[in-house]
C-alpha cells in the first residue's frame, strides 16, 4: 500500500487492523434514491451481520457560503445483510426521516444490552433537528425488535436523552458487571460517562440527573483528545475479548484526518484502564482518502468472532462503508502492556 502524506512521519502501529477488501463493501449510490452511505453500525444475529448505515438522500449540495458543508443534506437509517463480512445485499430502510419527528438520523449504532431481567436490542444515534429550530444535534435512541429475518423500530420508545441544551452525540451502550447500563457519549471535544441502573432510567432519569452531571461534567469525562487533536468519540459498542472490554473510537488528528483508536475499560465502573498512543488504523486507501470530507476512518461496528478475531466496520470520508479484521487477543495484550 502506498504511504500517505499523514503517514510518512508517524510509527507503524504494533496492532493493525486488515482491511478485508480493497473496495468498499457498501459503496455510495448503491440504493436508489441515495447517494453517500456511511458511518455503519454492525450486530449478528442467527449468524447475519445486520449493517446500519447512515443514507444521504439524494438531492443534497455544497454549500457556498457561511453555515454547514452541505444544504438539503438528510439522512436516513439503511440496513444490509451479509454472510461472509464481504459482500452485503440492501434490506430495507430501517428509520425514514420526517421534518416533524427527526429531520435526520446520523451514526447509528446497535447494540445487545441487559436490563430488568432480559436482552434488549437499542439503536443509539445522532439526532439532528431541522436547521432553522437552532437546536443542536442530541442523542436519539430506539428500541429494535427482530422477526422473520428482520429488525424493525418500536415506535413508541424513541427518545432524546442527554443534557437539554447541550449539543451531544456518539453515543454507545454497555453493560458494567453488575449489569448497570453505562453510556459513553461526546460533549465535544472529550468523551463521558454516564451510569443508570436500568435502561428505564437512562430513558427517563431521576430528576436533576443531567443537571447534576453537567455541573460536574469533568467528573464523568473518561477520554480527552491527544495533545494537537481536536477532538475524540466513541466508536463500536465496547466488545469483550475474554474478560477484556474495548472500546474503539475515533480521534480528529490536529491535521483534520480521523483516525481509529482504542481503549481497555474496566468492566466494574466503565472508566478507562488503559489506551494504545496511537491510532490502530488511519485513512490509506482512495476512498478513504478523497470524498466529502476527506481523510476519514469512522469506526462504529465491532463484532467478536469465533475465530478470534474482531470484525470493525467503518465510514470511509463520508462516502462509503469498509470493514476490518483484527487479532483480539493481539489488541488485549497490546492495551494490558500500556495499562
Amino acid at each position: 500500500m502506498t504511504t500517505t502524506p499523514h503517514e510518512a512521519h508517524r510509527p507503524t502501529p504494533s496492532v493493525a487492523p486488515t482491511r478485508v477488501s480493497d473496495l468498499p463493501i457498501v459503496a455510495a449510490g448503491s440504493v436508489p434514491g441515495y447517494g453517500p452511505i456511511f458511518n455503519a453500525g454492525v450486530i449478528e444475529r442467527d449468524g447475519v451481520l445486520h449493517l446500519f448505515a447512515r443514507g444521504v438522500r439524494d438531492g443534497y449540495r455544497r454549500n457556498g457560503g457561511p453555515g454547514a458543508r452541505f444544504l438539503d443534506y438528510i439522512s436516513d437509517v439503511l440496513v444490509f445483510t451479509s454472510l461472509d463480512g464481504r459482500t452485503y445485499a440492501f434490506q430495507q430502510v430501517l428509520a425514514k426521516s420526517s421534518h416533524d419527528d427527526v429531520h435526520s438520523y446520523e451514526d447509528p449504532r446497535v447494540q445487545l444490552v441487559r436490563s430488568g431481567g432480559e436482552e434488549r436490542i437499542v439503536m443509539t444515534y445522532t439526532n439532528l433537528p431541522p436547521p432553522e429550530s437552532g437546536r443542536p444535534w442530541r442523542i436519539g435512541v430506539h428500541r429494535l425488535g427482530f422477526a422473520d429475518g428482520r429488525f424493525f423500530l418500536n415506535r413508541t420508545s424513541g427518545r432524546v436523552v442527554g443534557p437539554d441544551g447541550i449539543p451531544n452525540k456518539d453515543a454507545v451502550l454497555f453493560n458494567l458487571r453488575d449489569g448497570r447500563v453505562a453510556m459513553i457519549h461526546r460533549v465535544h471535544p472529550n468523551m463521558q460517562l454516564a451510569v443508570f441502573d436500568s435502561l428505564d432510567d437512562l430513558w427517563d432519569p431521576p430528576p436533576g440527573y443531567w443537571d447534576n452531571y453537567l455541573h460536574d461534567l469533568d467528573r464523568h469525562t473518561i477520554i480527552m483528545p491527544s495533545d494537537g487533536s481536536l477532538g475524540v468519540g466513541a466508536g463500536a459498542p465496547p466488545v469483550l475479548v475474554g474478560d477484556a472490554l474495548l472500546l474503539f473510537y475515533h480521534e480528529r488528528e490536529g491535521d483534520g484526518q480521523y483516525t481509529t483508536k482504542v481503549a481497555l475499560l474496566d468492566r466494574e465502573t466503565g472508566r478507562v484502564r488503559a489506551i494504545l498512543p496511537e491510532a490502530i488504523m488511519r485513512p490509506q486507501l482512495l476512498w478513504e482518502r478523497e470524498g466529502d470530507v476527506d481523510d476519514v476512518v469512522f469506526v462504529q461496528g465491532a463484532v467478536a468472532q469465533a475465530d478470534g478475531t474482531i470484525y470493525l466496520t467503518y465510514g470511509a470520508a463520508d462516502r462509503c462503508v469498509g470493514a476490518a479484521t483484527v487479532v483480539g487477543a493481539d489488541i488485549v495484550a497490546a492495551l494490558q502492556a500500556a495499562a
